[in-house]
């Protein structure tokens, strides 16, 4: 198995260009969110599922999942995102280690916008996160998706707390300032991973 870094961090924060830019030096990326994407994809046993609990106005005439039509309702009904996470997290879940056993590389970067959320820490040899100020979230995200302030604010209030992620952070990247500050923060921690990366393997491959 190799070596993880799990990339986290709050909405509007930039993960996904993080990601890609790992993935620019060659790093192997799992994205968590297009793996719950794919559990739900036409005709697989999770859209059946949510199609009988929530009614087929879930289901977009073309046969795909409505995304923005189900998370505005479990958004207001604690109780059905409950049972929606207990369906999708165990397939998430099998699907993410499945893609992991296939990768041959010194290191992985599992991207997963909730993982202190859904308390997935320990699964990773090490977090990294993603860090911006609440201002910048709240501008990123309504530029982003077209929110208003107060809907972006709640998204942001639902999410674990910036502190709550800092607190299990093995590595921070701040990313209020410039592409040229980013891109020379990831080729920093690039370089580490693959020391420690190297280290992990050899100590694995002695056992």
């Amino acid at each position: 198995m190799s070596y993880i870094v799990a990339l986290t961090g709050g909405i509007g924060s930039g993960k996904s260009t993080v990601s890609d830019e790992f993935s620019r030096l060659g790093v192997p990326v799992i994205d968590a969110d297009i793996i719950a994407r794919e559990v739900v994809e036409p005709g697989t046993v999770a859209l059946q599922a949510i199609a009988q609990h929530f009614g087929v106005s879930m289901i977009q005439p073309d046969g795909k999942l409505d995304r923005k039509r189900l998370r505005a309702h479990i958004f207001s009904h604690p109780d059905e995102k409950q049972w929606l996470n207990n369906l999708l997290h165990p397939l998430i879940q099998q699907e993410t280690r499945r893609k992991m056993a296939a990768i041959k590389a010194p290191y992985i970067l599992w991207a997963v916008p909730l993982l202190v959320e859904n308390n997935l820490c320990s699964r990773a040899n090490r977090i990294l996160v993603v860090d911006v100020s609440t201002e910048t979230q709240l501008q990123r995200t309504m530029a982003r998706d077209g929110s208003s302030q107060h809907q972006a604010e709640q998204i942001i209030a639902a999410q674990s707390s910036r502190q709550a992620r800092l607190l299990q952070a093995d590595d921070v990247i701040n990313n209020d300032g410039s592409s040229a500050e980013l891109i020379n923060q990831i080729e920093h921690l690039h370089q580490k991973y693959l020391t420690l990366a190297h280290e992990f393997n050899k100590q694995d491959s002695s056992i």
